[in-house]
Parts: C-alpha cells; sequence; structure tokens
C-alpha cells in the first residue's frame, strides 16, 4: 500500500495483555502491529487497564473482564458483567471511529460483530477460534452475510467451524524471526507450550514423556490450577519440569534445544503460534490431527500428525524425530510465516476491504 493508514486495534477482553491470560491472541496482536508499523501505517491499541505490549503505547481501558469462550457450552446466551470492559472499550471506540481509516478487533465476542454494519464499513475482525457457540455462529455468519470481506481467520480449518468454504480472508500469522535462534543439535527433551487448561491436553504430553523417559519442558501460563495439581499428582514420576509463562527470548532459548514440540489440544485449534514458534527454531513439531496444525506441519518434513487422543500414536512419532531435517523447519518458517508474508496478507485484505 502506497500510503499509510492510521488503525485502531482493539484486544481481547478476556485478560491483560502481557499477562499471559490472552492466549495467542496477545502475540497476534504483537506481530500485527509491528509488521503495520514497519510498512509505515499508524497503530494504536486498545486494550483492558494495566495491560502491557512491548514498545507499543496503549489505550488502557477500566473494565471487569469477560468469560472467556472456552468455558461456554454451545447453547449459552451472551453475557456481560457489570461494567463489562467490553462495553467500555466500545464505548470508547464509537468515539474515536472518525480518527481511523480501519478499525480490526481482535476479541472473539458479540458485541463488536453485531455492532459492524454500524460503522459504516470501517470494522473489521481476525476471529481467533473456531466455533464455540451457538449465538456466536450466528452473528459471524450474519456479519459475513452483510459485511462482505470484513471477517478474516488464521486457518480453512478454523474457518470450517462456522460452515464457510469462500468469501472469507485467511491469513495465517507470521512472526519475527530474528528472535529466534536456529538449533541444530539438540538435547535430549521435549517441549510442550501454552495455557495450562483442560482443552489443552497437557497430560497426554506428560504421559508420553514418562513412557519414553524424555524430559518434558512445560512453559505457559497455568490457568487452572486444580488441572495443574491433578496433572502433577497423577503423573509424579514424569520427568517433566515446568518454567512458567516466557518471554519470546526466554522461551526460545528453551524451545531451540528439545527435540519436538508436541501439540496435544482437545480443542479445535485455529492455528496454533506455538507450532511456527517451534519450526523458527529449527524443531519439529508432532501434533495432534486437529484444527490449524493439519495446514502448517508438513507430515515426515517438518514434523507429524497423529490420530486425536492417541498417546501410542503420540510416543511413536516421537521415536521418528531424528529422521527430520531440523534445517527444513526453519525454511519453513522463513517462507510462509515471515513478518514479511504476514504484511503482505494483511496489506491485500485491507486494500479490500477499502475498495468496497
Amino acid at each position: 500500500m502506497n500510503q499509510g493508514l492510521k488503525l485502531l486495534f482493539v484486544s481481547t477482553p478476556v485478560g491483560l495483555l502481557g499477562s499471559g491470560a490472552c492466549g495467542g491472541v496477545e502475540l497476534t496482536i504483537l506481530n500485527f502491529a509491528k509488521v503495520l508499523r514497519q510498512r509505515g501505517h499508524n497503530v494504536t491499541i486498545v486494550a483492558p487497564e494495566h495491560s502491557r505490549l512491548e514498545s507499543f503505547s496503549l489505550v488502557e481501558i477500566p473494565g471487569t473482564l469477560q468469560r472467556s469462550a472456552q468455558t461456554l457450552n454451545r447453547d449459552d446466551p451472551v453475557i456481560m458483567p457489570d461494567n463489562a470492559v467490553l462495553v467500555n472499550f466500545w464505548n470508547y471506540v464509537q468515539n474515536v471511529a472518525d480518527q481511523y481509516d480501519l478499525i480490526l478487533n481482535f476479541a472473539y465476542d458479540w458485541l463488536p460483530l453485531f455492532l459492524t454494519p454500524f460503522f459504516n464499513g470501517k470494522l473489521i475482525h481476525l476471529i481467533s477460534i473456531g466455533s464455540f457457540t451457538d449465538v456466536m455462529d450466528r452473528v459471524v455468519q450474519d456479519v459475513m452475510q452483510r459485511c462482505p470481506g470484513s471477517i478474516g481467520f488464521h486457518t480453512h480449518s478454523q474457518a470450517e467451524t462456522f460452515g464457510f468454504k469462500a468469501g472469507y480472508v485467511c491469513l495465517k500469522n507470521g512472526f519475527d524471526l530474528s528472535q529466534y535462534q536456529f538449533c541444530a543439535t539438540p538435547q535430549n527433551q521435549l517441549a510442550w507450550m501454552g495455557r495450562i487448561a483442560p482443552e489443552r491436553g497437557l497430560e497426554d504430553a506428560v504421559y508420553a514423556s514418562l513412557t519414553t523417559g524424555i524430559p518434558l519442558k512445560i512453559m505457559g501460563i497455568i490457568q487452572d490450577e486444580l488441572y495443574w495439581q491433578q496433572i502433577i499428582q497423577n503423573y509424579s514420576e514424569a520427568p517433566i519440569q515446568y518454567l512458567g509463562f516466557l518471554s519470546t527470548n526466554q522461551l526460545q532459548e528453551h524451545l531451540r534445544q528439545c527435540r519436538g514440540l508436541l501439540m496435544t489440544h482437545r480443542w479445535m485449534e485455529a492455528f496454533g503460534n506455538v507450532a511456527i514458534e517451534a519450526l523458527a527454531c529449527g524443531v519439529p513439531v508432532i501434533s495432534y490431527r486437529r484444527g490449524g496444525p493439519t495446514e502448517m506441519i508438513r507430515e515426515g518434513i517438518t514434523g507429524w500428525l497423529v490420530e486425536p487422543d492417541n498417546i501410542n500414536e503420540l510416543v511413536r512419532a516421537i521415536q521418528k524425530l531424528d529422521q527430520i531435517d531440523r534445517s527444513v523447519c526453519r525454511q519453513q518458517a522463513e517462507t510462509e510465516y515471515s513478518l514479511a508474508a504476514l504484511g503482505d496478507r494483511i496489506e491485500q485484505w485491507f486494500a479490500q476491504v477499502l475498495s468496497l
């Protein structure tokens, strides 16, 4: 794009940026903001009060955080707490909308989607997860019909959970690969990264570590303390080490030394940022054949896809990790998931929206 745009990003209301509670959405916002700023666009980010995001200044909005979609049942209604930060977000956005060329919403919530037609083509959305509730499915489908081009997904697998086969933008994701150092000779250890919560299936990775005897490095915020304590009690003999929620630099220092990354998610993973972080370090990925990772991992070349929830297959894939050329993993990250590649996809989307 020849002319810089004035952009407003609206973050997720489920947690503070910088806390780890936002999962992959936080890293996505950071990567989008980085590449667009590099390309001469002006980016302002709205986020819950006390949020932090590297070198970016934020508009901090007070209010009560929103319940995460992962905790909902399919037929649950839309619920917002008193003094909801989500409502406060959009009261603010409404007042400043005329100052921006485009408003990009990163939240998986009903309210911003419902408001889309009222922003006269300025409001677009990156949907961060797959289908979870009927009411969200309906509002996403309505926006797709009424406001063509305003919805972006990370993967085709994710879009299909809403019943879409066309009419959307597939953005994947992109990373500042200079932050991830390649390692050709790893130690005999495995990695698992993500929010520690039941839908992430950490216990399968711990069991695989116990079965193979290969130490497992666990990185991420503990979102469900009871779930974590049950894993520790049930697998007390497993050679695991919990490293906490780490900065990107700290994370890649540990990750790059691992033989492989295990992705044991029990839900439909929309994308899987951790897979690309691993590939960027030259680390092969073993994932359940579920959701976004099926579009990223090249079977037998940059990792292995195994039958969902099949721990025996998970163990067999671990035994084949040495067949992977780690340099090919890094090459895939550089070709498909660099910030430059992401920037091209985003700008193409913006150009389409602005031309409507």
